[in-house]
């Protein structure tokens, strides 16, 4: 609304008064000289207000902005809280099977160290793609970092279900060694890798996938020992290469699908083959005292497959 202020600025008097005289005897006249009368000038200054509810386009896409960057946050976190319940919700599953002796112990942690993973990776598209997902996604296995320290470390009330699921022996420092170094990968997967790179899921293909189904395939049919590791078997062995290679085939054309990888597949089949086969070879040596193959296989596999794919 425009608003208009008037100044006027009065001159001085328009008549000018003069005496004038004749002579000395003479009476004095006045005489008056008229000036023509002037018009009075008027001074206006227009001061600008913007309307009441003008429009602001930077007002407005600040505000659009903050309230996409709530949205995006809101479906990070559900999308976390979602896959938090998941993986409570599977161990809590196998736990009860096992109570109920449905499924033996050992094929009950195999089973959860196999889905827990493949799970966590499988749900990454759920997440936004904002740079803060990954660590919204990195939560999960976080909570679980902190959930099998303090069971491990007994700094409070041991949680014996968990014990029972994710150790072989069922105790409590166990989980320190092996279930530990297993959730650190899934952090470093999701913070270094994320979709991204396929290094990370293959991976997480190869722990969880090839190592896990080695490990219940030898139990049943390794009679067939490994001649220089005798605790390790050739059925383990073949499992471990072919599951571990098909998981992870599987996984990158789920990710290629969803746009996310763009491979040649004829050479990415003979890199992923050779990353099986190098993480084969090393779960295979006699080194389990000295590393886990938790971070054994994961390492070298991530390793293998950056300096395949390059990336």
């Amino acid at each position: 609304m425009d608003h208009l202020l008037s100044f006027r600025m009065i001159p001085t008097s328009p008549i000018l008064c003069r005496r004038v005289s004749t002579s000395t005897a003479a009476p004095t006249t006045t005489t008056h000289f008229l000036l023509p009368h002037t018009r009075q000038p008027t001074f206006r200054l227009r001061i600008l207000f913007p309307p009441r509810h003008a429009y602001c386009p930077h007002r407005y896409s600040v505000t659009a902005a903050a309230v996409g960057g709530i949205g995006v946050a809101a479906q990070d976190a559900a999308a976390a809280a979602t896959v938090l319940a998941g993986a409570y919700g599977l161990v809590f599953t196998f736990d009860t099977l096992t109570q109920r002796n449905l499924i033996q112990q050992n094929l009950s942690r195999k089973l959860v160290h196999i889905l827990s993973g493949l799970i966590f990776a499988l749900s990454w598209p759920i997440f936004s793609t904002s740079t803060a997902a990954r660590y919204f996604a990195s939560l999960v296995p976080m909570v679980n970092c902190l959930r099998l320290l303090i069971n491990g470390l007994s700094l409070g009330t041991v949680d014996e279900g968990l014990i029972k699921s994710v150790t072989r022996e069922g105790k409590p420092e166990e989980l320190l060694r092996g279930p530990l170094y297993y959730v650190v990968v899934l952090i470093v997967c999701a913070l270094v890798f994320w979709r991204e790179s396929p290094c990370g899921l293959i991976s997480l293909a190869m722990m969880c996938g090839g190592d896990g189904v080695a490990d219940i395939i030898g139990r049943r049919f390794g009679s067939m020992k490994i001649p220089y590791n005798q605790h390790k078997s050739w059925a383990g062995s073949i499992s471990m290469f072919t599951c571990g290679f098909l998981i992870s085939i599987g996984m990158l054309y789920y990710y290629s699908v969803l746009g996310y990888f763009q491979l040649d597949w004829h050479s990415t089949i003979q890199r992923v083959a050779l990353v099986a086969l190098v993480a084969t070879m090393v779960e295979s040596l006699p080194i389990t005292r000295v590393i886990d193959d938790n971070l054994s296989v994961p390492l070298v596999s991530m390793i293998i497959a950056y300096l395949s794919f390059g990336h």
